[in-house]
């Protein structure tokens, strides 16, 4: 099925959401008068432009350290609700377990009505019913208020993940009574995956009733997810087949779309020189009408303002610009960049080393086109010389690649499942050889 007529039979059956009829931006529109925006939503009284908040700026703490910029963070909460965005995605683990006071002392300065407060049980290291249920109080406590609007069980893999941490351990039927009694409004989980795991997950569906379900997609992952997670055409469209509304997570894969190698970027600008790289990216999923939010991680005003531009009267693509992307990802595909987003769910590693500031400086080095390929290259001496000195710069040294022992502990918590040891090892042997002139 071609892209046009799977989002005919999907707008079908999203009719059956109570989705409400086009606007010329192809989607229901939320104004707000005190910014006189105009929010992009499918759903009534909810902004498709969602706050991710596992990315709030950080600042030094004058002890070699960072901690979370509150004074930011309230004013990007603050811009954001007024002009229009009102719901808000934490966890318990997020930056270092200081993510939930972060965003509530930020949320709570306004009015309980003009937020939605999504947050998880992350119950990853202590499953048993007591730790869950302290837990899921404590999320309660912490953003002041006697109900969660979206609550996520998180980072599921499938069926034998969840009847560990939820099912066997009696806190599942807890989380039923919560959603029944009106402390939870809405119940459902975020998948990290293979297929077989988001089939055990939907056979649970006439059991559990999800409300809705957090999955990565954009146009990349729509068909090259990598490694054993699973197509987003695939999750997205088996969702829609069961009316539950999608929330979306890494529209621009953690930072890779936003900024392209430069013959993707420049592809985009030529066509759209006033829109930003990652405006496609986020336009692209505007046109999917099952979408309740879409989460982007906004850590400074300017990502804010202008995913406000874009979502604010958004404007959809149309075929030709789709395929112009799916195109550009099947070259991806074939790209020699690590799939990082930068979750930092590997963190902190055992032995010092910072794993997606590593992968970072690779990824933008490839990116930018200073990645050193071989000595026969012009102006060798120079590119390595600038190449080495941005590597210690990006990365302290008692930091870097070659501090990796293998323990394989990062590997065991990335959603992405990359072989994390592997790919800091390559990485490793590839600065040796080039301080060597090995290339």
């Amino acid at each position: 099925m071609d892209r046009r007529h799977f989002l005919e039979t999907v707008a079908g059956a999203a009719a059956g959401l109570g989705l409400a009829a086009c606007t010329n931006s192809g989607v229901r529109s939320n104004a707000d008068s005190e910014s006189g925006r105009s929010m992009a939503s499918n759903y009534p009284g909810i902004g498709l432009l969602g706050y991710g908040c596992m990315r709030w700026p950080l600042k030094d703490d004058g002890n070699g350290g960072k901690v979370i910029d509150q004074d930011q963070v309230n004013r990007l909460v603050d811009e954001a609700i007024r002009s229009g965005v009102n719901y808000f995605d934490s966890a318990p683990i997020y930056l270092g377990g200081n993510c939930e006071e972060a965003t509530s002392i930020a949320l709570n300065r306004h009015p309980r009505d003009k937020w939605l407060l999504a947050t998880k049980l992350s119950n990853f290291n202590a499953w048993d019913y007591e730790s869950s249920l302290k837990m899921y109080r404590h999320s309660l406590e912490v953003f002041r208020t006697d109900h969660i609007d979206y609550y996520l069980l998180h980072a599921l893999s499938g069926g034998e993940d969840f009847e560990k941490r939820f099912g066997s351990t009696g806190i599942m039927d807890f989380l039923l009574a919560e959603r029944e009694a009106g402390h939870i409004r809405n119940l459902g989980f975020s998948f990290h995956g293979d297929q077989s795991g988001f089939d055990e997950m939907m056979a649970l569906h006439d059991k559990y009733h999800w409300d809705f379900v957090q999955i990565q997609m954009n146009y990349l992952d729509w068909e090259y997810p990598g490694a054993k997670n699973t197509k987003a055409s695939y999750l997205y469209a088996e969702l829609v087949a069961r009316n539950i509304p999608v929330v979306i997570m890494e529209p621009i894969r953690g930072g890779a779309l936003a900024s392209l190698p430069k013959h993707f970027a420049l592809r985009l600008k030529e066509k759209e020189p006033d829109r930003s790289v990652a405006s496609w990216a986020f336009r692209y999923l505007g046109g999917f009408p099952a979408i309740l939010t879409v989460l982007s991680g906004m850590s400074e005003m300017a990502h804010l303002k202008d995913n406000l531009d874009t979502f604010c009267n958004l404007k959809t693509l149309d075929d030709s610009e789709v395929e112009m992307l799916y195109e550009m990802a099947a070259e991806m595909d074939s790209h020699p960049l690590i799939r990082c987003t930068g979750c930092r769910y590997c963190m902190p590693c055992p032995y010092g080393i910072d794993i997606p500031g590593i992968f970072a400086f690779y990824n933008n080095s490839v990116n930018e086109g200073s990645y050193v390929t071989s000595q026969e290259q012009k102006n060798y001496a120079r590119a390595k010389k600038r190449y080495l000195l941005a590597y210690d710069k990006a990365v302290q040294s008692s930091s870097q690649a070659d501090h990796c022992i293998s323990c394989g502990k990062c590997v065991k918590a990335c959603p992405q499942h990359i072989s994390i040891p592997r790919e800091l090892r390559k990485i490793d042997v590839y600065i040796e050889d080039l301080k060597q002139d090995r290339l």
